[in-house]
């Protein structure tokens, strides 16, 4: 029997943002990331663009290794003030 998918599970943007649970040092980079402790911070990077629209994206991220050795993209956005990873 074929399966049909909807159009809306085909169009599902690779590699979306999840939301995350971070905490962070006082500086503002992650300690841990969804309960995992983070090993290594190995770049940071700021994104800023858009300002002019009603849609602005301001953004802080962190490449970083976790304790379990896993790699990951976490960024602060910084216009909701919610944290959000991907998969590095």
């Amino acid at each position: 029997m074929a399966r049909l998918v909807s159009a809306s599970a085909m169009t599902r943007r690779l590699n979306a943002p999840n939301p995350a649970l971070v905490e962070t040092h006082v500086d503002g980079s992650p300690r841990s990331v969804n309960r995992q402790q983070v090993a290594l911070v190995r770049e940071e990077w700021r994104v800023v663009d858009r300002w002019w629209t009603e849609e602005p994206v301001d953004r802080r991220y962190f490449d970083v290794v976790l304790a379990s050795g896993e790699n990951a993209v976490v960024f602060l956005d910084r216009e909701a003030q919610s944290w959000f990873s991907q998969r590095a």
